[in-house]
């Protein structure tokens, strides 16, 4: 996609910079497997598989955006561009699904955050194929990976987001 005027948020001062550590990673994938009723499930799927199904509405639910609004929003469609403007305006996990080019994005949120947004919001009685913390994944991978247990995205800055897509679009 070409260059564009799509609102670019200000960096963040308290952007992390470093990889997290095993430890923190080790941290970050209990969280997310004590949100599957039998924690101990997820870990051998993330082991074999690097992909764990998770159901939604216990720690967190997720919003599933099509590719192509994200990629208009962010005025890129390139991995590293798209990361960097997602995490600098959500400040939370994103998932993007690999099984086709026009794969959606998922991005963590409370089961209890407010949605109005016409994206799809997925939540109790769904799984989630969550990539395991630190690794890559085939299937789904992180777009931007959750930085501390409860890490998730926050919902009026993804509508701000999404917003910004409608009009450039046009």
């Amino acid at each position: 996609m070409g260059e564009s005027t799509a609102p670019r948020p200000a960096p963040r001062s308290s952007a992390r910079t470093q990889v997290p550590t095993q430890a923190e990673n080790r941290l970050i994938a209990n969280w997310l497997a004590q949100a599957h009723p039998l924690p101990d499930r997820a870990r051998p799927e993330w082991t074999d598989a690097y992909v764990a199904m998770i159901p939604l509405g216990r720690r967190f639910d997720t919003v599933r955006v099509p590719a192509q609004r994200i990629h208009t929003a962010v005025a890129s469609d390139e991995p590293a561009t798209v990361a960097a403007a997602l995490s600098d305006w959500l400040h939370g996990p994103v998932i993007r699904d690999l099984r086709s080019p026009a794969g959606a994005y998922y991005f963590l949120m409370a089961p209890d955050a407010k949605w109005d947004g016409p994206e799809t919001r997925l939540s109790t009685g769904t799984y989630l194929g969550v990539p395991r913390v630190g690794h890559i994944a085939y299937l789904m991978t992180w777009v931007v990976p959750p930085e501390h247990p409860g890490n998730l995205c926050d919902t009026l800055a993804l509508r701000t987001l999404l917003a910004t897509a409608d009009p450039l679009r046009r």
